[in-house]
């Protein structure tokens, strides 16, 4: 059986995958470059590895694969809204789409406790349907 088994993203980009890389290094905490060649960028972004690929324009990002930024207030989640929709799209109920086309879901922590109160569960849910970014005390009051 095989052992020290690592899984990790590898983004595909057209050309510009150091620029990607460059930009998640500068928002994520405890995020580190790991290597970097002509065509690949490794990298640590608060400790969960990916790597960037300049693969060309075969392949292009879909939501059906996107990134959950797990969030413990606020701040944080309107930080990582305002850094990853800089020249990007909002989207709904916490999604959006990076100025490079990579789908994440900014979601506060709690919404998960909120959504196993089987009675508040659907007023949270209609409630967090309604907006882009993710209200904390929205959802709480729902």
């Amino acid at each position: 059986m095989p052992t020290n088994t690592n899984i990790y993203p590898c983004l595909w980009f057209d050309g510009n995958a150091h620029e990607a890389a460059d930009f998640y290094l500068s928002i994520f905490p405890n995020s580190k470059l790991l290597n970097k060649t002509p065509f690949v960028a490794v990298m640590e972004l608060n400790g969960q590895r990916f790597m960037t690929l300049n693969g060309g324009p075969e392949y292009a990002f879909s939501p059906a694969t996107s990134f959950v930024v797990s969030c413990d207030n606020q701040e944080d989640v309107d930080f990582y809204w305002e850094k990853l929709t800089a020249n990007g799209k909002e989207g709904k109920c916490g999604w959006l789409t990076d100025q490079f086309g990579v789908s994440w879901q900014i979601v506060p922590s709690i919404l998960s406790e909120l959504m196993r109160d089987s009675e508040k569960a659907p007023r949270v849910m209609f409630a967090f349907m309604q907006m882009k970014k993710l209200i904390i005390e929205d959802l709480m009051n729902a």
